[in-house]
């Protein structure tokens, strides 16, 4: 089985689509993944204010490494969001918490925060299905 460390560089290199959107994966460990967003225009709505498609790529991409830290392979198989606040600059930090992990599937819990305060900006539950082992 592969080590935390691998998985997290092999989630770096293949999720093109989290480095895309400039979402980090600042840390993982079993059962637990911390992302990162420093604001920039791209990713922005129209109000200067974080996109609500940024913080739910942020969510989704938390919680897919999370549940990826057992060396498995999974996919969203459904999920939602609570967006409750928001910020027009500095950092978001996103931690995924697995809750549940079956054979099949895995329930991860998300909150993101606003670096600077702490304030809680969304929160999200992701249920993920297992496709296989790497």
């Amino acid at each position: 089985m592969a080590t935390l460390e691998e998985i997290k560089n092999d989630r770096i290199k293949l999720n093109r689509f989290m480095t895309y959107n400039s979402i980090e994966l600042s840390s993982l460990e079993k059962d637990r993944a911390e992302c990162r967003l420093t604001l920039r225009p791209e990713s922005t709505n129209p109000h200067g204010m974080l996109h609500g498609g940024a913080l739910y790529t942020m969510a989704d991409s938390t919680a897919g490494s999370a549940a990826h830290s057992d060396g498995r392979i999974y996919v969203t198989q459904s999920s939602s969001m609570n967006f409750l606040s928001n910020i027009k600059e500095g950092t978001a930090v996103a931690i995924g918490t697995v809750r549940h992990r079956g054979k099949k599937t895995c329930l991860v819990n998300v909150d993101i925060s606003a670096e600077a305060t702490g304030k809680l900006l969304a929160t999200g539950s992701f249920t993920f299905f297992c496709i296989g082992t790497e």
